[in-house]
């Protein structure tokens, strides 16, 4: 396993996943409500800038590596679960996006594992489809996480809406991957 700036930055995130989660399991005594909300949120929020950097790092230095590239999704998806697992929790968004969400990635990630096994993994390649649903995935979380407004804004409400979005995005993008599948599902089938 090569160890490089792109790689570290992929093991910072998964070791940031117990810490977001933890923080809201602390008691009231040792973090109150509002700052662990405050802190989960901004743990999340120096994963998801890891997350925009590893994968941009490793091609621009030619860092990448076979594992690299296995472990980077497999941390991005382990990250928002988690957060959305949190959100569910704390009644924050309802299970149902949760699991449109985490549902997805389940089987995006089958899918692309499925065919790469015959050859045809640039079919389902990532997409500007699935960077959008990321990117909403990111902003959405952090403010669900402070859940109280900034500056006047109401981030509840906007956080709610931009996760709405993610699972349009989230259903969309699936997709679209499955039907840019399907002539090689149905070649096997």
């Amino acid at each position: 396993m090569p160890l490089n700036l792109p790689m570290i930055l992929t093991w910072i995130r998964i070791v940031l996943i117990p810490l977001v989660v933890g923080v809201y399991f602390l008691p009231d005594t040792v973090l109150s409500v509002h700052l662990q909300n405050w802190v989960g949120a901004c743990i999340f929020i120096v994963a998801a800038i890891t997350d925009a950097f590893d994968g941009y790092l490793a091609r621009r230095w030619n860092q990448t590596s076979a594992f690299g590239a296995f472990l980077d999704p497999v941390a991005d998806k382990l990250m928002v679960g988690a957060a959305l697992i949190i959100l569910v929790d704390l009644g924050r968004i309802g299970p149902f996006i949760a699991l449109i969400i985490i549902g997805r990635e389940i089987t995006i990630s089958a899918l692309r594992e499925w065919m790469a096994s015959i050859g045809a993994r640039n079919s389902v390649a990532v997409n500007w489809l699935g960077k959008l649903k990321t990117i909403a995935q990111m902003v959405a979380i952090p403010m669900l996480l402070v859940n109280e407004p900034v500056l006047g804004i109401d981030m509840r409400m906007l956080g709610m809406l931009l996760i709405y979005v993610a699972a349009v995005l989230t259903v969309w993008s699936m997709c679209y991957y499955l039907m840019k599948a399907w002539p090689e599902i149905q070649a096997r089938s």
